[in-house]
C-alpha cells in the first residue's frame, strides 16, 4: 500500500516503512520517537487500485514516527548586476524532519 501526501507545499509518495524528509512541521522541535499524523493525503494505492482525492482522500491519514530533526544542504544565493558594482551573497539551510512511515489508513 502506498500514498501520496502533501507536506510543506511538496508532494511525496510514501509506503509503510519508508523514511522521508519533509519540511519542519511545527515551530517547536519534535521529540525523537514522537508520533506524527499527516492528514493531507492526495491519493492512496493498493496493488492495482488507486483512489484519488478531490483534492484530498476523505478519511485517509498517514502515521509516522520522528527519526530526527536536521538541516538541509547549504544553498548559496548570489545576486549580481553587471556594470553596477552590486554583488550580494546570501546562504540558506532549510529545517527538515525525518519521518519513518508506520501505517497508512484509507
Amino acid at each position: 500500500m502506498y500514498a501520496v501526501i502533501q507536506s510543506g507545499g511538496k508532494q511525496v509518495r510514501v509506503a509503510e516503512g519508508d523514511v522521508v524528509r519533509v519540511e519542519r512541521l511545527t515551530r517547536e522541535p519534535l521529540a525523537k520517537g514522537a508520533e506524527v499524523v499527516l492528514s493531507e493525503v492526495l491519493a492512496v494505492g493498493k496493488d492495482d487500485s488507486l483512489f484519488l482525492g478531490t483534492p484530498l482522500v476523505s478519511g485517509a491519514s498517514v502515521k509516522g514516527v520522528v527519526v530526527r530533526e536536521m538541516r538541509g544542504p547549504r544553498l548559496i544565493v548570489f545576486k549580481k548586476k553587471r556594470r553596477k558594482q552590486f554583488k550580494r551573497t546570501h546562504g540558506h539551510r532549510q529545517n527538515l524532519v525525518e519521518i519513518r512511515i508506520a501505517s497508512i489508513t484509507a
